[in-house]
């Protein structure tokens, strides 16, 4: 099979050649609520973000060649959007987690958010759910989205299909065995977005969407749960997909001071599905 050609940058585990930027120092913490949300492709987002009008189902199909073979009246697309942001018309953002690290630091992370209202999505690594299967079920158990992050987190724009679909499958199995769905969600691993035929192989593996992000924490840079925050608020508004990861203590530390700041700007913490659909 063919190589997918797009490069993958190498100075971060999933983000684009870059550093964060200094940021001065303020922001304290507070709680903020959670709701509902109405959701975009990016891909067929007008200029001006328009809003896709087909809804998009909670969960996706379990049935990983569901969309090659007699599909429904709604079928997944087998090439599927990639998804930036939601709709920039509601006070609602989804704060999206790179599923990896320390499982304290994710119940950490899920503790506060459970504790100020909020909602968070985590796209997981297989091998990481392999490691820590009752972290799945801590996830949804809380009310919050699970996701693909494919099977080992490696540079998934680089490989052959072969390999790619072997990666995205294979994580799409651990979730289907410790919850009984392969989620809604698909993230490609070491890169921003996924190449268009990466994005076409999660349509054949059952993922209906590629989930990116508009706002870049930055966090996996280490620099200080102040400058964390501050990155997220500068950039942040109606809709915003927020891209942060677990494993990290300086996003435990800056995650109170986060929802804070968001709640001070109205806007709420709700999951992916929540925030598209």
């Amino acid at each position: 099979m063919g190589r997918v050609t797009t490069p993958v940058p190498s100075t971060s585990p999933d983000h684009e050649t870059g550093t964060a930027p200094t940021v001065p120092d303020r922001r304290t913490a507070l709680r903020t609520g959670a709701g509902l949300a109405v959701g975009t492709f990016a891909g067929a987002c007008a200029p001006s973000g328009g809003v896709v009008q087909q809804p998009l189902p909670s969960r996706a199909t379990d049935t990983p060649h569901a969309s090659v073979a007699a599909p429904p009246p709604r079928a997944y697309p087998q090439q599927p959007g990639q998804i930036t942001h939601g709709p920039r018309d509601r006070p609602r953002v989804a704060l999206t987690f790179h599923g990896e690290g320390d499982p304290g630091i994710t119940r950490s992370i899920l503790d506060i958010a459970e504790g100020a209202g909020a909602k968070v999505t985590v796209l997981a690594v297989g091998t990481w759910l392999d490691a820590y299967p009752d972290v799945a079920r801590r996830l949804l158990d809380g009310g919050h989205d699970l996701g693909n992050h494919t099977l080992h987190h490696l540079g998934i724009n680089t490989m052959s299909e072969s390999e790619a679909l072997a990666e995205i499958r294979g994580c799409a199995d651990r979730l289907r065995r410790l919850t009984g769905s392969i989620g809604t969600w698909f993230r490609p691993s070491r890169a921003p977005r996924a190449t268009d035929a990466v994005a076409r192989l999660a349509g054949l593996a059952g993922y209906p969407h590629v989930l990116s992000y508009d706002v870049d924490s930055f966090d996996y840079t280490s620099p200080g749960a102040v400058a964390i925050t501050r990155r997220v608020v500068d950039e942040v508004r109606n809709g915003s997909v927020v891209s942060l990861h677990l494993g990290y203590v300086d996003t435990v530390t800056a995650f109170p001071a986060l929802l804070h700041e968001l709640d001070r700007r109205g806007l709420t913490a709700v999951t992916a599905t929540e925030l598209l659909s």
